[in-house]
């Protein structure tokens, strides 16, 4: 039986990548504490304003696109409201659910961010897809097989000699 060997890891590529996201984030996290608002906030608010037309944000999506548990999404959507930046209301089709909404404040205050990560983006997004795509390139290209003197190996994969 035949066992298939393991890709080998491109560490170079993965490092790169990494060093490239981070930079990025890193980026995105000074950018919204010069804002004077929290990263994990800004977070929040592009999840809000984000969603599809005709979608409504609940304090679940918002945990769920953030990745948090929901407790922790409604403390932060509370710091939200409390700040101005969001207002919640009661969903019209599901009496249960709240939607969450930017403020013009809030509306405003993400324009600002948003257009400061889109500038650092034509710098940065090429640095990225560069990375992503050693990362890519190296993952996608199937191994040479190793060669055994003395095994060949037919069309039905088995290997000769081998019992069916």
């Amino acid at each position: 039986m035949r066992t298939r060997l393991p890709k080998p890891i491109d560490y170079q590529s993965l490092a790169n990548f990494r060093y490239e996201v981070r930079r990025f984030l890193n980026f995105s996290e000074s950018a919204a504490r010069s804002a004077g608002i929290e990263p994990q906030q800004h977070q929040a608010l592009l999840a809000i304003k984000g969603r599809p037309p005709g979608f409504e944000t609940s304090i679940g999506d918002v945990a769920v696109r953030l990745m948090i548990r929901h407790h922790s999404a409604v403390e932060l959507v509370d710091r939200l409201e409390a700040r101005g930046w969001i207002r919640r209301s009661r969903s019209a089709d599901d009496g249960r659910r709240v939607d969450l909404r930017l403020t013009p404040r809030g509306e405003k205050l993400l324009e600002q961010l948003s257009v400061a990560h889109r500038n650092e983006l034509d710098s940065a997004g090429p640095r990225l897809l560069k990375a992503l795509q050693g990362v890519l390139a190296h993952n996608s290209h199937p191994r040479p097989r190793r060669v055994i003197p003395g095994n060949t190996t037919h069309r039905t994969g088995r290997v000769e000699g081998e019992k069916s």
